[in-house]
């Protein structure tokens, strides 16, 4: 089994999805001894935004591309190769003003590509990320599960099913800023939402 654990918290090891995400694969690797992880702190090693200069490499002919273009596209292209040679996802998500972190966007948008990991059909959009399974670990201050607030779930959602990944299960930690009594509960409830994903 190969584990991706990408970190989107900009607090790195510091931040509470980030222990999440560990704790999931801890269980992964406890269950799993011989399992290779692949851990991508995008803190530490962040993702290369979306810009004109990137649109530019990645819509050139690889046989046109200029040199800097080519070093551009094996940035994403190294990321997409770390996906797909996964067999588990285990995200760390931090809740950022209602959104997800600029690290874990800028990362999506690396290994979100047409005809590498998704393609268009005339019968519309096929993921090509098949077979995969991920595991999302939500972090955050106020309790948001199941309310409109909560924009997170269904855009991973979609985005990862996108993508061909249609097997995946969400963790939530909630309430983390609301008083130790809230925390506590917060990160439980988290331990239950991971032994049920992994039972």
């Amino acid at each position: 089994m190969n584990i991706l654990q990408i970190n989107g918290s900009a607090r790195s090891q510091a931040g509470n999805s980030t222990r999440l995400a560990s704790e999931v694969v801890a269980r992964l690797v406890a269950a799993e001894p011989a399992a290779r992880v692949l851990v991508r702190d995008l803190a530490r090693d962040p993702a290369p935004a979306i810009d004109e200069a990137a649109l530019g490499a990645l819509f050139t002919p690889a046989e046109q591309r200029s040199p800097e273009q080519v070093v551009r596209v094996a940035q994403s292209d190294a990321l997409v190769a770390e996906v797909q040679a996964a067999d588990v996802l285990v995200l760390g998500v931090p809740m950022y003003n209602f959104g997800i972190s600029t690290q874990l966007k800028n990362w999506i948008d690396a290994i979100a590509r047409a005809g590498v990991t998704f393609r268009y059909t005339e019968n519309g959009p096929e993921g090509l990320l098949k077979g995969k399974k991920a595991y999302v670990t939500f972090a955050r201050g106020g309790r948001y599960r199941g309310t409109a607030a909560d924009t997170q779930t269904p855009y991973l959602k979609t985005l990862l099913g996108f993508l061909g990944i249609t097997d995946v299960h969400f963790i939530y930690a909630e309430g983390l800023n609301m008083g130790e009594e809230a925390t506590k509960q917060g990160f439980a409830e988290a331990a239950a939402d991971i032994a049920a994903a992994l039972a």
